[in-house]
């Protein structure tokens, strides 16, 4: 199980390696070990998923959705890093970005692997009109994977269930989820069980905001769980995500996603650290703001 530590980073020991956090300590059994080191994700080659561009030519109408999105008029991506974030406002495209890359590597777009909501109806009607677009380029094809969305988390466990009480189907449908049902845990224990007991084989793992369903904790929790993936050199992460905290992953490329295009960014540089950082520290300068555009209004 992993374990992470609680507190604040002036608690944890100065052996520990990670030169690009500032606001977290996570790795696997840090609880006061001297010389335990976070492996850095960029030092490994990327295991599957290698590029990623748009063919013009696929594209019937530019004025539709997805293809009026400015993100993606000249869309060329090449992953540096087995961690992929991808950041950004609302509405700039990462989530239509996400499934396509979902949809690349096998997964349903409407979320799931490729034995459990891979087989539910509303998953299979869910489809990406950019995917046809798309031309991938691979080290290879992953053997496995998982598209987490946390609106499907419901879904999933109620899909379980029925497979639990089905006397034709054969052996444990929650054996890749901990031995038990998940709505017997709250939403986001249901939602690290994926991680804690899925993919220990490698592949790729897809992830539309998972903050929307994990504490502050808890995502210390997720980044330790991904830490371990990696660490093996057979998985590949892509997180769509407004969390400072997830973005402090050590080696991870960091990708605005905005009209200009995508490119590069760093954490400090995020409007997601800039406001969370100038509410936290000043939150009365926000809230003057906040009451007079509502008086205004």
């Amino acid at each position: 199980m992993t374990r992470v530590l609680r507190g604040t980073p002036e608690r944890v020991s100065a052996d520990i390696v990670c030169p690009s956090v500032r606001c977290a300590a996570f790795g696997v059994g840090l609880a006061s070990e001297p010389g335990v080191s976070v492996t850095n994700p960029s030092a490994r080659g990327i295991p599957y998923l290698k590029r990623v561009e748009l063919r013009p030519e696929r594209v019937e109408d530019w004025s539709v959705y997805p293809f009026h999105l400015p993100v993606l008029r000249q869309l060329s991506l090449e992953f540096s890093a087995p961690l992929t974030f991808l950041v950004g406002e609302n509405g700039s495209g990462k989530t239509t970005l996400l499934e396509a890359i979902a949809g690349l590597c096998g997964l349903p777009i409407g979320g799931g692997g490729r034995t459990e909501l891979a087989s539910d109806a509303l998953a299979r009607s869910a489809h990406s009109r950019l995917l046809g677009a798309l031309r991938p380029s691979f080290v290879k094809r992953p053997h496995d994977g998982y598209f987490v969305r946390a609106e499907n988390l419901v879904r999933l466990a109620d899909l379980l269930e029925e497979r639990a009480r089905d006397p034709d189907f054969r052996g444990n449908p929650y054996a890749s989820y901990g031995g038990r049902s998940l709505h017997a845990r709250s939403h986001g224990e249901a939602f690290l069980s994926i991680f804690e007991h899925r993919l220990h084989s490698g592949g790729v793992l897809v992830m539309d905001e998972p903050e929307a369903a994990l504490s502050p904790q808890r995502q210390l929790t997720l980044l330790a769980q991904i830490h371990e993936y990696l660490r093996a050199g057979a998985t590949q992460v892509f997180i769509a995500t407004h969390s400072p905290i997830l973005m402090t992953f050590p080696g991870a490329a960091l990708l605005e996603v905005s009209p200009a295009g995508i490119a590069p960014v760093r954490l400090e540089d995020t409007s997601h650290y800039h406001v969370t950082r100038g509410v936290l520290e000043h939150p009365e300068r926000y809230w003057k703001h906040l009451l007079a555009a509502a008086a205004e209004s």
